[in-house]
Formats: structure tokens, sequence, C-alpha cells
């Protein structure tokens, strides 16, 4: 398969990934879809952290719409873009890593919720996970059905920022042959 064209079968599946990275960190802000959780600061702390929006979301969205432009006319000419592809897929990688290991504390974390009167986060820092047993998620009381809004959108960041560091991983690697080796443009008579 030709550089270019494989730049932007990269791009394109980046656009939808980055999207709903984007997507599921702004509904983070929102458990139990109410508003008020948020307005009164009650939000778990690896949501603040914006992995989805900042690491999965912006800074792979920017390089997609590089790496798709560098092959959009099907085998790229230019073997400055695809070294420039390999700048801006390094810097995918590097967010969508980010956004991996902030989903990733957040599952392990779990979510903050009100245990009684208090609000806090029961199940960090215990031995024994919390994921596996679902008989532990009832000590959250608020916002309700927290424990499974959290670990259905952090599991779906983990699940996307792994395919786009995968996908960005694969055209830095197209990027460097790409500049190496050129176009794959067949060479008529001139």
């Amino acid at each position: 398969m030709c550089t270019g064209k494989c730049a932007h079968c990269i791009g394109v599946f980046l656009y939808p990934l980055a999207l709903t990275s984007i997507i599921c960190n702004i509904i983070l802000f929102f458990p139990g879809w109410d508003v008020q959780y948020a307005k009164d600061g009650h939000i778990t702390e690896e949501v603040k952290y914006m992995g989805g929006l900042i690491g999965g979301g912006i800074m792979v969205l920017i390089p997609a719409i590089h790496i798709h432009l560098t092959g959009k006319q099907g085998c790229c000419n230019n073997r400055c873009g695809m070294f420039l592809s390999i700048a801006f897929a390094a810097v995918g990688v590097a967010g969508a890593l980010y956004s991996f290991i902030v989903a990733m504390h957040g599952l392990i974390n779990g979510p903050l919720c009100r245990v009684g009167f208090i609000w806090m986060t029961p199940f960090k820092d215990n031995e024994e996970s919390y994921l596996n047993n679902q008989n532990k998620w009832f000590v959250c009381t608020a916002p309700e059905k927290v424990v499974e809004f959290n670990i259905g959108l952090f599991s779906t960041l983990v699940a996307v920022s792994a395919v786009q560091t995968i996908l960005c991983s694969i055209q830095m690697i197209n990027g460097l042959f790409g500049c190496l080796c050129g176009t794959c443009k067949s060479k008529g008579p001139l």
C-alpha cells in the first residue's frame, strides 16, 4: 500500500476516535446525567485531568488533520509532509497515552460518590478491585449508578486511546518510509 494512502486511511480513522474521546470526557462531567454534581464540584478527580478532551481529543485531532491531508491525494509527493507527519503522529501518541493513563487511573480508583453523608472515593487504595465485585457498588448512594457510569465511559476511553496509540504509531513508521523512500507513484514516460 502506498504511504500516502495509508496516511489518508489513518487520518480518517482517527477523526471518530478523537470525537468519541472528547464526548466521553464531556459526559463524565455530568455523573448520573445531572448538572448539579458538576456545579457542586463532586466530580471524580481523573475527569478533571481531561485526558479524553485534551489527550485523546485535541492532541489526536490536530495530528489526524495533518496526517489526513498528507495522504489526501493518494500517494504523497512531499517527503517533508511525510516527515512532519512523523512529528504530528508522535504528538498523537503522547496525547493518546495521556488519555489512556488517566482513564486507567479513573477505572482503578473508582468514582467520587456520596457514601452516607460523606463524599469520597470509596474504592481507591483497596486491595481487591471493585470492578469484578458488583456487590460493592451499592456503597455509592449518589449520583445514581455512578459506578456503572464511570466504568462504561472510562473503559471506552481506555479502548479508544489504545487504538489511537496503535494508529499513530503505525503512522510514525509509515511516515518514516514515506520520508526515506519517497513517493510510490508509478513514473510514466517523459
